[in-house]
């Protein structure tokens, strides 16, 4: 293969891998419809709220700590044998999710998920920059990030669709023909690459990363379980969990070959822009996992109905994202960013206004508003990424914004979780006064909780629906106004430190995709590791 000119099947080997990355996207998409269904102790597992917050961060704790590590595997062992490896263990993964019997199980088997997940992200990347040319390299990442963004975009109405005429299960048994037709279609047309020159492996690194994220969460999720944080049980795995990852941070800082490597946040600009992609995605995580059961319960849309409520963010960011870089460089980036932070803070708030009697189309407006303002957000900050490293570190830099924003992610569900659930809990203690206690813990635990046992008390339980989607509300508001705080944080911490210019730009990073990372930033030695983030 000439290197100018690139693979000859190029373009059908990319059309392969944009179709193996399918099941991965879509999943995560999917399953925030199904939460609701999967909470149901009749038609679901009867999953408590923190043991859903569980269901999502198992995956993507595991998916952001592996992320580089089997970049690197890939580069040693070949890309194309990771990727069918990934793919082969996301399938199996999946069908273990659709058939887990307790919710227990369902975390275990998406934690596999995120293994698999993280196996076949890198590799994708990796062989497009293998076999296109320099000169074709960002139109092909471009095309890839753009078919991840428009799966993005499909899988909440996708799985609304499934939970209408199937059983939860389906939201997880679809990836399985992906993956059967995506695995044929790599080993007739993928070529195999390796890197001649690959980085050394960093287990303890790694492992210290999952194990201190893994224990910090678990103390996050627990404290809003028991509505506080004086306990024990959420101060000594908080504390602990804090504590590993501040040897963790040590030990990358002492070894030649980390697979986060935390001196690049020495510098200012790399240290705003990754902290701003952090914030904003720690922000809204928490928010949109709180907006499932508002649209579902609160306001009674079966899950189609909720998938279909969700499109206009999608669609906002399918539109608003290619427009993106003009605006930094007619504005310049600081001016686009907090602007765009401040619209984002002011829409977190707007839920907190958010009631039974909302219309519709407030709803529907707001949730656009949101999608186009994040689609603002994402560039400006990959550029001050871009610029503030070495051109042949650029891959690198994009992985770890990337793992940062899976991260962040995650510990919004966790925290964001935990101030709804701690406050719902407050809230409906009044009205479940009148029960015995062990149904009284029972219902009080989630606002799906709350409606099983009305449901199962008969005309009794009738007077608790009203209280539940009251103290529901209240808590929601709350979760709104904290998770806007910490988006107003973000726009302060845009208008202090990220840079100005608009940097020459790099290429807009599709909407809820990964970052598309511009063709001079990928270096031969830079291919296994330069993972994206769903």
């Amino acid at each position: 293969m000439e290197p100018q000119l690139g693979h000859p099947r190029r373009w059908q080997v990319l059309g392969v891998l944009v179709f193996s990355l399918l099941a991965v996207v879509l999943d995560n998409t999917i399953l925030n419809v199904a939460l609701k269904t999967i909470a149901d102790p009749v038609e679901g597992l009867g999953a408590t709220q923190s043991q859903m917050e569980w269901a999502i961060n198992s995956y993507t704790l595991v998916f952001a700590g592996l992320l580089f590590t089997f970049g690197v595997i890939g580069d040693r062992t070949g890309r194309r044998r990771m990727l069918m490896i990934g793919m082969a263990l996301f399938g199996l993964a999946s069908l273990a999710s659709a058939y887990s019997q307790d919710p227990g199980q369902l975390i275990v088997a998406r934690a596999f998920m995120g293994i698999g997940g993280a196996a076949i992200m890198p590799a994708t990347l990796a062989i497009i920059s293998n076999v296109f040319p320099p000169q074709e390299r960002g139109k092909a990442i471009g095309v890839w990030a753009g078919g991840v963004g428009l799966a993005v975009a499909i899988g909440p109405i996708t799985g609304g669709l499934l939970i209408e005429h199937f059983w939860w299960g389906s939201v997880f048994l679809v990836n399985l023909p992906i993956v059967l037709i995506a695995m044929v279609l790599i080993a007739l047309v993928v070529p195999e690459s390796r890197d001649p020159r690959p980085s050394r492996l960093d287990p303890i690194g790694v492992l210290l990363s999952v194990v201190g994220l893994v224990v910090l969460t678990y103390g996050i999720i627990r404290g809003g379980e028991l509505a506080t944080v004086a306990s024990a049980e959420v101060l000594v795995p908080t504390l602990l969990g804090v504590a590993v990852l501040a040897l963790f941070v040590w030990y990358e800082r002492r070894i030649d070959h980390p697979a986060f490597d935390v001196t690049y946040f020495r510098d200012a600009r790399f240290a705003t822009a990754v902290g701003l992609v952090g914030i904003v995605f720690f922000a809204m995580m928490g928010a949109m996992f709180f907006l499932v059961f508002y649209l579902q319960i609160v306001l009674g849309h079966t899950p189609l109905q909720a998938g279909a409520l969700m499109i206009p963010f999608a669609a906002a960011q399918l539109i608003f994202a290619p427009l993106s870089q003009r605006m930094v460089r007619r504005f310049g980036g600081k001016p686009t960013a907090t602007l765009s932070m401040l619209v984002v803070a002011g829409v977190l708030a707007s839920y907190a206004l958010m009631d039974q009697n909302t219309p519709l189309v407030v709803i529907e407006i707001i949730f656009f508003v949101q999608g186009a303002a994040m689609a603002n957000i994402m560039p400006p900050a990959t550029t001050a990424i871009m610029e503030a490293l070495p051109r042949e570190k650029a891959g690198v830099g994009s992985a770890m914004s990337n793992t940062v924003r899976q991260v962040a992610g995650a510990l919004g569900v966790a925290l964001l979780g935990s101030v709804l659930s701690a406050t719902y809990r407050d809230e409906i203690a009044p009205a479940l006064a009148g029960l015995p206690e062990r149904l009284r813990e029972v219902a009080g635990e989630s606002l799906t909780a709350t409606m099983g046992t009305a449901q199962s008390l008969g005309a009794r339980g009738a007077a608790l629906v009203d209280p539940a989607k009251a103290a529901f509300l209240d808590g929601m508001h709350v979760t709104a106004l904290v998770s806007a705080a910490i988006a107003l944080i973000g726009a302060l911490v845009a208008l202090r430190w990220l840079p100005s210019g608009d940097g020459g730009a790099t290429a807009s990073p599709a909407p809820s995709a990964p970052s598309a990372v511009p063709d001079s930033a990928i270096g031969e030695g830079d291919l296994g590791r330069k993972p994206a983030v769903v």
